[in-house]
């Protein structure tokens, strides 16, 4: 796996004047927190000062993150003028995300739509899906489809409707579907590295400055589960 805050492993998926993005392995946060942990926004700058042998500080703009445990697919703006049109992008879900989750059983349907009402708690960091709307509930939708179907487990092919706090990892568990390895959300077990198979697949969106349709992929992590899925 290698030095997480070494910038020679990084995985550089696309790179222009304006944006970087990159593949994130599920244990790497995005941006730094009160562990204390080098983010991967610190990797990238490291890796963009040495790569255009760049003097002083490297500007780099954080435009959405994913959870800790989550791999997959992030952009980063390398300039102030992308940023905010980035930022306003994906606040305004004007983005298509689709994801991967490893599950430890198919829900009822093959393919289906999932409509919840989740609340955030702060304290445990982790959200609550409800039926119905609640107090302080935010509605979640994803649609899902089956795409695989291995010896102990489903491979969920999610698209995103609404970017919700642990949406996706909420909403599953909550029609009995347990991502694998999220202990957090009912998972028996959780994964040798900590991480959970849940995986930014695929992410399309208007580039902020050229303004044409971009679109990424990212391969999951290496692991046996993962290796079954491709």
């Amino acid at each position: 796996m290698g030095d997480r805050s070494n910038s020679s492993n990084l995985m550089v998926l696309f790179e222009d004047n304006h944006l970087i993005v990159v593949n994130k392995r599920s244990g790497d946060i995005v941006q730094g927190d009160k562990t204390g942990d080098t983010p991967l926004s610190e990797v990238v700058k490291s890796y963009l000062k040495k790569k255009h042998n760049k003097p002083g500080n490297v500007y780099l703009g954080v435009v959405h993150r994913l959870d800790r445990p989550t791999s997959g697919i992030v952009v980063f703006s390398k300039t102030s003028k992308a940023l905010p049109r980035l930022n306003k992008l994906f606040s305004e879900g004007k983005t298509k995300k689709t994801y991967w989750a490893v599950v430890n059983k198919a829900p009822e349907k093959e393919n289906g739509e999932l409509i919840h009402w989740l609340v955030r708690n702060p304290k445990q960091n982790k959200s609550y899906a409800y039926k119905k709307e609640v107090a302080d509930s935010k509605k979640a939708i994803l649609t899902y489809r089956s795409i695989k179907v291995l010896n102990s487990y489903t491979l969920l092919e999610i698209d995103l409707k609404t970017g919700r706090h642990h949406q996706i990892r909420a909403q599953l568990a909550a029609v009995g579907c347990f991502i694998k390895g999220d202990l957090k959300y009912g998972a028996p077990r959780s994964n040798a590295n900590g991480g959970i198979h849940l995986h930014a697949r695929r992410l399309e969106f208007e580039h902020p400055v050229k303004k044409e349709t971009i679109q990424f992929e990212a391969n999951p992590p290496e692991d046996p589960v993962w290796n079954a899925c491709i």
